[in-house]
């Protein structure tokens, strides 16, 4: 079990020094903004969708190795997913990160932050890009705050 947990500590903190679709989006046509007070991290989540797919999806901020490789993740998996399973995938994620039932296998990659939920302050970190996208997909324009 130790080996897995020090495999998940290298994906987590690859993914937080070279986050994959980090920076602006030229063509992306919705975005929105969060905060995570307690930690000090601020992310923006940008994404292009076209009809009902997502087409592209980067991010732009800084915050804590968690918050960064949770963003980075997350615009790794929902590129070419429709926005509701997008949402469908945030519930999931939610869940598993809170010690829910997270049903569905949809997670793959994402497993690497379910033991967040053994440090509930960590789950702000883990989460705030979900909850910025979630904002973005509703094109929310009020920023997004953990506390």
């Amino acid at each position: 079990m130790s080996d897995l947990r020090e495999l998940y500590q290298e994906v987590i903190l690859d993914h937080s020094r070279r986050p994959r679709n980090f920076g602006a989006c030229p063509n992306c046509n919705r975005d929105a903004k969060g905060h995570n007070p307690l930690c000090g991290d601020r992310l923006t989540v940008h994404l292009d969708v076209e009809g009902d797919t997502i087409r592209d999806a980067h991010f732009e901020g800084q915050g804590c190795a968690i918050s960064v490789a949770s963003a980075s993740l997350m615009t790794e998996m929902i590129k070419g997913k429709t926005v509701a399973e997008a949402k469908a995938l945030f519930e999931q994620f939610h869940a598993m990160v809170t010690g829910g039932d997270a049903g569905g296998d949809d997670l793959d990659k994402l497993e690497v932050l379910a033991g967040v939920r053994d440090y509930p302050v960590r789950v702000k970190c883990a989460t705030l890009a979900w909850h910025t996208l979630a904002a973005a997909l509703d094109n929310g324009h009020m920023p997004v705050v953990t506390e």
